[in-house]
């Protein structure tokens, strides 16, 4: 039976997918970037006490989408998002998945932390 600590922090898919943020922004790969930002999004939105995640997952969400909907909206030709975003967009956004991906690894380590002093 797991504990009421394991379940109260992002699980290790979670955390998997909010270190691929940056790593896929980075990557030139833009557009695919918001796979594992839904799914950093969804498990935070998922369970109520991770009250802190929501907004740090919402905002890189909400960045995100704007920078789609400027993208596919704008006059702009470029083929993908990636090549549509400037360096400073794409070090923002790759900052900011950074930012989510230690807030979520800071959690998830907090909530550890009790189960681990107290021997159980």
């Amino acid at each position: 039976m797991p504990s009421k600590n394991t379940a109260a922090h992002p699980s290790t898919g979670v955390l998997v997918a909010a270190w691929a943020v940056p790593v896929v922004v980075a990557g030139q790969f833009g557009l695919l970037s918001g796979i594992p930002i839904v799914i950093t999004l969804a498990a935070s939105l998922r369970d109520r006490r991770l009250r802190t995640l929501r907004w740090w997952t919402g905002g890189l969400a909400l960045a995100y989408a704007s920078l789609v909907t400027a993208w596919l909206a704008g006059p702009s030709e470029a083929p993908s998002l990636s090549k549509y975003l400037s360096p400073a967009a794409t070090a923002l956004l790759a900052a900011a998945g950074a930012v989510v991906a230690v807030v979520h690894h800071l959690v998830r380590r907090r909530s550890a932390v009790p189960a681990a002093t107290t021997g159980k």
